[in-house]
């Protein structure tokens, strides 16, 4: 599924979760939540042991899906089960050391093969992208968003804009998911992003937890992207279905 961007006025929702959690076989459950929900994106977290740009609740998420027994070929079953249902794009982020162990491109055809639409590996090193994975992800018609943060110099902003597809993922601050060390809008930032004319749409990720957040981080950006205050509710309320969709609509609407 190519990202589709038709309205442009419209502020994209990009929801995060990660697979195998609160139960491993809730992942496809969450899956249809978030689309029936409203959201416009989602992006599946792929567990692993050392999450290091992870906060602390995300890092638990992780922890809980391993010990469910969560792995990228269960996951890939999961997804394959609810292709034909998924009506948004779905996106796997993850590190890069699991997804080498599963074979680069094995991991990218069974992408192609469970409706994943793109990638977003943070540990990626741009100029390994470049030389051994582009060419890749083209065969198999995958997007892959690169990440920024405030500390990003313009040079490297457009570079990074000209590798990615789909989407560029801003950081709001240098920190873990779920961060309340600083403020979510830095309006110098967004201002230097929404100057810039990028190709890709913006979306805004880290420390968006409520609709306020949402609706202040998008007044310049394309999208904002939650997961933790998402996961959270996963982890901490036995009824997360009705609360999980109720977040989601109060972020939509």
């Amino acid at each position: 599924m190519k990202f589709v961007f038709k309205n442009k006025k419209m502020k994209k929702l990009n929801i995060y979760f990660t697979a195998g959690m609160p139960r491993l076989t809730d992942t496809t459950e969450i899956m249809k939540l978030i689309q029936n929900s409203g959201a416009d994106f989602m992006e599946i977290g792929m567990p692993y042991s050392d999450p290091v740009a992870d906060g602390p609740v995300i890092q638990k998420a992780h922890e809980l899906a391993l010990k469910n027994g969560m792995t990228i070929a269960k996951l890939f079953e999961q997804l394959k089960t609810v292709k034909e249902e998924m009506t948004i794009p779905v996106v796997l982020m993850g590190y890069i050391n699991p997804v080498l162990s599963f074979g680069f491109e094995n991991f990218c055809s069974e992408c192609a093969a469970s409706g994943v639409s793109g990638l977003i590996i943070p540990d990626l090193p741009p100029v390994e992208f470049e030389k051994y994975y582009s060419e890749i992800l083209k065969k198999y018609g995958l997007h892959f968003i690169f990440l920024i943060t405030p500390e990003t110099s313009s040079e490297r902003i457009r570079y990074l804009d000209s590798l990615s597809s789909g989407f560029l993922y801003a950081v709001s601050s240098s920190s873990t998911t779920g961060s309340t060390n600083k403020a979510v809008k830095n309006d110098e930032y967004l201002n230097q992003l929404y100057d810039l004319k990028l190709e890709n749409p913006v979306f805004i990720g880290f420390g968006i937890k409520d609709k306020k957040d949402f609706d202040s981080v998008t007044e310049k950006a394309d999208g904002g992207i939650i997961g933790t205050a998402f996961v959270k509710i996963l982890l901490e309320n036995e009824n997360w279905q009705v609360n999980a969709a109720k977040f989601v609509r109060t972020i939509k609407n």
